[in-house]
């Protein structure tokens, strides 16, 4: 694909997230919508005329819209229970494929996926927007500074009470399963670090609205020796944290703080006698490349400058596999009531 050519996409799921993905700018100068697929009819036509898409293919069924309109990318913005089918057709028309999180509903789907794109020698990556924030990216760049030396043990808080009413206030495992990848995600590149094992305790405090455990806490064991520790609740009236979590990330030569927005704090000791060391506040820098920001529309970006060069995204299926994994084993703790490997 040569770099002025614009990309042809069909769009499956016409839901309320396929709309972020329509307002990146990478979007708007760099695709042509050629098809939609949605369970509902109504739902394509809907969404055709809200973005004033012309000549588009439309359709319930993505086989028969992808050999009428012919793309070369797939956009999966469906259901987590059917990102697998979604995607194992589209790597079978020989598009790359670029997906909703999380990448699958079961570790076993994510396997098959992951199996078929290197079968079809195609891209298949995952929208994990919280990567492309630049408080995270400028927090990545001041711990590779070794500002605070290495990082032995990271925590993050996520606490909010928040009545969705519908599907999720019937789900299992809500929080984990719906919300804890793109924490776990943000862990990996806080920590720069894999999961290695993981013991979880979810349970669902009186006064929940939701049907089953919508709280959990789960301790990771990293490679490099790090531990990483999450505490969240989607029934936590008060206090909210942000969505992105509130975090606490020690070195062995200091702690930064990081509020999940735009407030950091960090410390470095200075001495190395006393009971509590001498320390001394050190500044974050908020600057990080812009080609790492932009949340939705820099995964898309990166996405989309990777089918042109036949380059890697760093959101591919076999990296984000590993913060599908990490959700996974925790539910399997949680049920199991033990540690557990991460794989």
């Amino acid at each position: 694909m040569s770099a002025g050519k614009r990309v042809k996409v069909v769009l499956a799921g016409c839901g309320g997230i396929a709309g972020a993905w329509m307002g990146a700018q990478s979007v708007k100068s760099r695709v042509d919508i050629v098809g939609l697929v949605d369970i509902r009819e109504e739902a394509t036509r809907a969404f055709e005329e809200k973005y004033g898409l012309k000549g588009v293919v439309r359709g319930t069924d993505l086989n028969s819209v992808l050999k009428a309109a012919k793309p070369e990318v797939v956009f999966d913005c469906s259901i987590p229970e059917a990102h697998c089918g979604v995607t194992l057709t589209a790597l079978r028309h020989g598009c790359h494929v670029l997906g909703e999180k999380p990448m699958a509903d079961s570790m076993a789907n994510a396997r098959k996926m992951l199996a078929a794109a290197k079968k079809a020698k195609r891209i298949y990556a995952v929208i994990q927007n919280r990567r492309y924030m630049p408080q995270i990216r400028a927090l990545r760049k001041f711990l590779d500074s070794g500002a605070i030396g290495n990082v032995t043990t990271v925590h993050s808080d996520f606490m909010m009470g928040v009545h969705f009413g519908g599907f999720r206030d019937k789900m299992k495992h809500v929080l984990l399963l719906d919300m804890a990848i793109h924490t776990f995600d943000a862990a990996r590149l806080i920590c720069g670090s894999d999961a290695v094992s993981v013991y979880c305790h979810e349970w669902n405090p009186a006064g929940s609205w939701y049907d089953h455990d919508a709280s959990a806490i789960a301790i990771f064991e990293m490679k490099k020796g790090i531990v990483y520790s999450y505490k969240g609740s989607w029934c936590a009236e008060g206090c909210h944290t942000s969505w992105e979590c509130s975090w606490r990330i020690t070195g062995d030569k200091g702690t930064v703080l990081w509020d999940g927005g735009e407030g950091f704090q960090a410390e470095t000791v200075v001495s190395g006698e006393g009971f509590c060391r001498e320390r001394k506040q050190l500044n974050v820098p908020r600057s990080c490349p812009v080609k790492l920001t932009g949340g939705h529309d820099g995964v898309i970006r990166n996405f989309l400058d990777c089918v042109r060069s036949c380059g890697v995204p760093e959101t591919v299926c076999y990296d984000n596999i590993k913060s599908l994994a990490m959700v996974h084993s925790a539910i399997s703790s949680a049920e199991k009531e033990k540690k557990v490997k991460v794989c």
